[in-house]
């Protein structure tokens, strides 16, 4: 018995575009077509080619109606169309493929395959013949593939050599291009005549906008034409605003271009590259944690440019090596150069904020002042790589990169110490210990990572991620009583004062030792109670203070003192990254007789009460709060 074979499921057919539809209905006889001069070459136009072509329309008795042809009353200029993107008559969309550069045609057409189609998408021209079957001349000058860049085709490129590399000039690059324009009927208008080649921003409207948007589809040493239509051709420095012309040609050569970069998108720190590295932008810059060795010159943006540190003299001609990720250069230098190409030399203006106020400052520099460095990164090693290392070689790294990060923490530096920490937890996906005593050492270094991690979120004002990296620890080990604390600390600083007390009455209860830690925390926590409890009387200050039917209103305070400020008050305390809770004891221990809690009144509890509510909401109803008391105070008296 023969085995027959499932069929192959069927590929779902592509539905036909709008001008293949039309083209299938032209029917037999209602397109002619008929050689005058044959063309050259085997290839013909489709879909995507841009097409140039001469077309004169003439009546059967041989009455001319319309033509782009000078000497038969047209404008001399050929025609530009897309095939596949502009409007066409079906006669032209069926007509058009089959020719070849070069080539003269007759195309005998019925109406309804000219402007008499239904739905046609172009209009006639006033007292065209549309009714009647007439010839159309076509030659073809030329087609080839183009480079759509307006969708309404007012641009469009032809390459003629393709370029280097995948980079191309956008704002605020500095282009050098050999750049030459003519009209569409052959008029010069900028000869390629010129000395050097044609410098500009882009972006600074110093070129037609049409041509600009073409020179920002090239890459280096491309060759190509920019064919412009007039509602591109904007005036500018290059060509000024020339009358009457419908369209210009630009034959242009990208010589190269000067990467600038506005690094913060303000225009206070520009990085603009003076020569080329090697390797491809941005695959074969330098990696974060990598060793970079770099030369550079740093001068003060006076008017004397004064140079105040230059390797090449001050440093005996040695480079300056440098870990990026560490904070051991200015923020803003580092940006610049973890954005550099080995070789690359590059000018970095920088603000001050981004350079030398934030940042240990050379004597010879002033406060306050904006600096020029000139870059040279001659190269730079990547960040170890942990595979194959044994368990004690990546434990080791570990903690040298925790260290780093740890001294990051105590410079204020949150953000890059938190990297360090994410780093290593990051490879820590990938370590397997082999035995409990790795296992048990493995756990307690990812713990207290995930605690520097989340002390760092507490500095950063980020309290519910402290609060969620706290979690993996506790969720994992309940009885982490560090981890409890940072969790506690993260509460408090969120003015969720009630978890905060939670957590550390808790520490208490799974190690006494932990006692003294917990009592200064939870008076610390008593501490800032009082003080939203006070603010909040302080608001809301003779609101219950009058007789029944009296009215009150609300105190009001300057815009600074509205709130309690918990997060000011919890950012001045020191953190100890490794879980330590001896600071916090020692800092409210002195000032324990002052947080002791005084007999609060009715009042004061009411206010307290409501204030857990919260305020906002009851100042949107101030009315419903104002009756409420009212009624509490007539039933207590």
């Amino acid at each position: 018995m023969a085995v027959i074979e499932a069929a192959a499921p069927e590929k779902p057919k592509k539905e036909p575009t709008d001008d293949e539809k039309r083209r299938m209905k032209i029917v037999a006889g209602s397109l002619m077509k008929a050689v005058i001069r044959p063309g050259g070459g085997d290839s013909t136009p489709s879909d995507g080619d841009q097409v140039i072509y001469h077309c004169t329309v003439r009546t059967l008795e041989g009455v001319i109606g319309q033509s782009s042809r000078s000497e038969y009353g047209g404008k001399g200029i050929p025609i530009r169309s897309v095939l596949g993107k502009s409007k066409m008559i079906v006669g032209l969309l069926e007509g058009i493929p089959t020719m070849q550069k070069g080539e003269i045609a007759m195309l005998k057409m019925k109406p309804q395959v000219h402007y008499g189609e239904d739905d046609c998408p172009l209009s006639a021209p006033t007292d065209f013949p549309k009714d009647d079957e007439l010839h159309f001349e076509i030659e073809m000058i030329d087609f080839f593939k183009a480079k759509v860049i307006s969708d309404d085709l007012g641009v469009v490129k032809k390459v003629i050599t393709e370029g280097q590399g995948w980079e191309s000039p956008r704002e605020p690059y500095e282009v050098k291009a050999w750049i030459s324009a003519k009209t569409a009927d052959g008029k010069v208008l900028v000869p390629r005549t010129r000395e050097e080649p044609f410098f500009f921003n882009f972006g600074k409207s110093e070129i037609p906008k049409g041509l600009e948007m073409g020179i920002g589809t090239m890459t280096r040493q491309e060759k190509a034409i920019i064919y412009v239509s007039s509602q591109y051709l904007t005036s500018s420095p290059f060509l000024p605003v020339v009358d009457g012309v419908e369209e210009v040609h630009f034959e242009v050569e990208l010589v190269r271009f000067i990467q600038v970069r506005d690094m913060l998108g303000d225009g206070r720190l520009i990085k603009r590259r003076v020569r080329d590295g090697e390797g491809e932008f941005p695959m074969d810059c330098p990696l974060h944690d990598s060793l970079l060795q770099v030369h550079y010159k740093g001068m003060i943006l006076n008017e004397e440019k004064t140079v105040f540190f230059d390797t090449r003299v001050d440093n005996n001609g040695q480079p300056l090596e440098f870990c990026s990720g560490e904070g051991l250069v200015p923020e803003g230098f580092e940006m610049c150069v973890r954005l550099m190409l080995p070789g690359e030399i590059a000018l970095v203006t920088c603000p001050p904020d981004y350079a030398y106020d934030k940042f240990a400052r050379p004597a010879n520099v002033p406060e306050g002042a904006h600096i020029q460095w000139e870059i040279e990164l001659l190269g730079f090693e990547m960040p170890k790589d942990w595979t194959g290392l044994d368990f004690i070689s990546i434990m080791d790294e570990a903690e040298k990169i925790r260290n780093t990060g740890n001294r990051l923490f105590k410079e204020g530096k949150f953000e890059l110490a938190k990297a360090k920490y994410d780093k290593v937890l990051r490879e820590f996906n990938h370590v397997n210990p082999q035995d409990d005593e790795e296992g048990k050492t493995f756990s307690n270094a990812r713990n207290l990572l995930h605690l520097n991690v989340a002390a760092c979120y507490i500095k950063m004002g980020e309290c519910r991620k402290a609060i969620e990296t706290c979690n993996k620890v506790i969720e994992a080990n309940p009885g982490h009583v560090k981890a409890l604390y940072r969790r506690g600390m993260a509460f408090m600083a969120a003015g969720d004062f009630e978890e905060a007390k939670s957590d550390f009455n808790k520490m208490i209860q799974l190690d006494k030792s932990t006692e003294p830690d917990a009592t200064a925390a939870l008076l610390k926590v008593k501490q800032q109670e009082q003080e939203v409890e006070k603010k909040q009387r302080k608001q809301f200050k003779g609101l219950f203070d009058k007789k029944p039917g009296e009215i009150s209103e609300v105190g009001t305070e300057e815009n600074g003192d509205k709130t309690a400020d918990v997060n000011e008050k919890n950012g001045d305390q020191e953190e100890d990254l490794d879980g330590d809770t001896s600071d916090t004891s020692r800092e409210v221990a002195g000032n324990a007789a002052q947080t002791s809690a005084p007999q609060t009144s009715f009042w004061a509890r009411l206010l307290t009460a409501l204030g857990r509510i919260g305020w906002t909401t009851m100042l949107f109803n101030f009315t419903f709060v104002f009756v409420l008391a009212y009624l509490l105070n007539q039933w207590i008296n």
